[in-house]
């Protein structure tokens, strides 16, 4: 389930809610109250006087009509019932609510065979006794909601400030901070266990993460020497002059390898350590020559495909980075452009600040290109190639590292074009 409000939010809003509801309800319980024990003290109120006048008239037959400001009375014989008002003369015997032009009524009716007896009240001071009480109690419920409002603000605050505070010292942490224990700064409740759990997860990841950095930085360590010697042996291979050209050609194909595998462990280093070196112990590089070297190195991919690789060095471009690091990028952009083209051309444009590698393969689908640096990502129109799907995710990766910027974009003739900015802050067109 996912949550639109914030906690706080939400917290407020049930404050409020509930307040409300509360005081409606409460509202409500007092009006219904209110007309239920008003009626039934009328009702009562009306059925003893009229039960104790005609107790009396039986005893006393010139008792008068009781008189009261709000109440009326009413004695006649069946025959002359002219004197009682109409609304009330053909009433059955009991109690009735009664509706005139004037004034609403309540009225007791008792008809015996010698004579008949009406008794009324007028009840619209009451009714306008409670259209007040309603507006009164309207106000009462406004007013508790917004004591509601202000007490869910209030404890909230209070409630959400341990919360906040782990936020904030959360968003305070990074990679490079010394270790953060959490716990302590809260009390032993909800908040103060999941900052401990924060801590031990935390732990464990940096131990994974550690784990993971010093494999990583011991296997390209330990690669780097049987790589020498690799490389070693295949320069005194061919500086032998009684070589065949097809022994060249292969002894060739291997150094190219070995020099590949070095540039790669080399990159695989910087992102261990995960920081440039900044005591400017790095050279500028000529990308322009790094980049003709690349594509040297995997122009035996092509094969007797109908495939053109085509090198266009417009500017020169230098850039503060190590070799190997510019060499593996860009030997990832050009492998997978020859990899994928069947035929046309691979086109390496250097520019300004920026490389362009210009391909007319089959291109990436759009709803894909927002996912090609994924690990093992592999798109739908790869075809039938082989690959682990890492490289582009090393090639991102390195990028970052260096404040470099990385654009795909599938072309309008057809085929892709990666765009690899070495300024990106800068404005180069």
């Amino acid at each position: 389930m996912k949550y639109r409000r914030r906690l706080r939010s939400r917290l407020i809003f049930s404050f409020l809610l509930f307040g409300t509801l509360l005081s409606v309800l409460f509202a409500a319980a007092v009006l219904l109250l209110q007309s239920w024990l008003v009626d039934a003290l009328i009702s009562r109120t009306l059925v003893d006087e009229i039960d104790q006048y005609v107790a009396g008239l039986r005893k006393d037959p010139t008792l008068v009509e009781p008189f009261y400001t709000r109440i009326e009375g009413y004695v006649t014989r069946p025959d002359r019932a002219d004197i009682v008002p109409r609304a009330f003369r053909s009433l059955p015997p009991g109690i009735h609510d009664v509706t005139t032009s004037h004034a609403r009524y309540k009225a007791a009716v008792r008809k015996d065979s010698d004579f008949w007896v009406f008794l009324t009240y007028d009840v619209s001071e009451n009714e306008e006794l409670a259209r007040r009480l309603k507006w009164a109690l309207a106000a009462a419920v406004l007013l508790f909601g917004l004591l509601s409002l202000a007490l869910g603000i209030w404890s909230t605050s209070r409630v959400m400030a341990p919360v906040t505070e782990l936020a904030r010292r959360l968003e305070a942490m990074d990679e490079h901070a010394p270790d953060t224990d959490l716990a302590r700064h809260f009390p032993d409740d909800e908040v103060g266990q999941l900052a401990a759990a924060l801590d031990n997860y935390a732990r464990r990841l940096k131990e994974l993460v550690e784990r993971d950095k010093a494999f990583n930085a011991d296997v390209s360590h330990e690669l780097r020497t049987p790589l020498a010697v690799i490389s070693g042996a295949t320069e005194l291979l061919l500086a032998q002059d009684d070589l065949s050209e097809r022994s060249r050609e292969r002894l060739l194909r291997i150094a190219r390898a070995a020099r590949q595998s070095t540039d790669i462990t080399t990159a695989l280093l910087h992102l261990v350590r995960a920081e440039r070196e900044s005591n400017g112990g790095e050279q500028a590089q000529d990308v322009g020559s790094i980049a003709g070297q690349v594509f040297d190195n995997y122009a035996p991919l092509v094969g007797d495909r109908a495939l053109e690789l085509v090198f266009d060095q417009r500017q020169t471009l230098s850039v503060i980075a190590p070799e190997a690091v510019i060499a593996v990028v860009l030997g990832n952009l050009v492998g997978n452009a020859i990899r994928y083209t069947i035929q046309g051309e691979v086109r390496m444009e250097i520019d300004t600040g920026k490389i362009r590698i210009l391909d007319t393969g089959p291109g990436i689908a759009e709803e894909e290109l927002p996912h090609v640096f994924d690990r093992h990502f592999r798109g739908h129109q790869m075809g039938g190639t082989k690959g682990s799907g890492l490289g582009l995710s090393i090639v991102k990766r390195l990028c970052d590292l260096f404040g470099w910027q990385i654009v795909f974009a599938n072309r309008a003739s057809g085929g892709l074009c990666v765009t690899l900015r070495f300024y990106p802050d800068r404005e180069m067109d």
